[in-house]
């Protein structure tokens, strides 16, 4: 589940910060540079969809949003020191009233940007349900990116962090800047589900 409070205060945070008038936003826009992945294309699916939630923390926005966290916490100061060499996080949840509210193809545009020869999938479950963890690797020794993909019948999650980071630094995230709280959970369950499937 969405961590809701987080999410209202960051959507509050460009508010609070820029306070500026509509064409000097017009230009700080223009000058943000291209994601390496795009998930905007997911956006239409909200008009379909029961509940929604969009986040999309550039790499300023996240060290500001980061600053609410306490260093004195063991835990959140763990999280602190991740997302200081994050440059982005971005999700796309989706809830549905029924099945078939969304497609397969709906995904496409997701994963066409992820053919690049450098994303690598380390976690591919197909099945009722559908999961996929792909990490971008600059080298053998650089992580520089993370994507999870969880489609169920009526929930599709969509969570790509830019910057360095694995399936740990996954787990100690989930339930921040709007990552879902069961994120690892639901890839993990997946797993066992294909494990047992091909073991039959």
């Amino acid at each position: 589940m969405i961590n809701r409070r987080l999410i209202l205060l960051f959507a509050l945070v460009p508010i609070l910060v820029c306070g500026q008038p509509a064409k000097h936003a017009r230009r700080t826009r223009a000058a943000i540079p291209q994601l390496q992945i795009r998930l905007d294309a997911l956006d239409k699916l909200a008009e379909k969809a029961s509940e929604a939630v969009t986040v999309s923390l550039d790499g300023n926005l996240l060290q500001l949003a980061s600053r609410f966290l306490s260093s004195d916490d063991p835990d959140q100061a763990q999280i602190k020191k991740l997302v200081a060499s994050l440059k982005g996080v971005y999700v796309r949840n989706f809830e549905f009233e029924k099945t078939g509210e969304y497609q397969a193809s709906d995904l496409e545009p997701i994963r066409n940007q992820l053919r690049d020869p450098k994303w690598k999938n380390i976690v591919q479950v197909r099945g009722h349900d559908n999961a996929d963890v792909l990490l971008r690797q600059e080298d053998e020794h650089t992580i520089s990116g993370l994507v999870v993909i969880v489609a169920e019948p009526k929930e599709l999650t969509v969570v790509y962090i830019d910057g360095p980071v694995d399936m740990d630094g996954l787990s100690k995230l989930a339930g921040n800047f709007g990552i879902p709280e069961d994120i690892g959970t639901k890839v993990e369950k997946e797993k066992e589900k294909d494990k047992e499937k091909k073991a039959k």
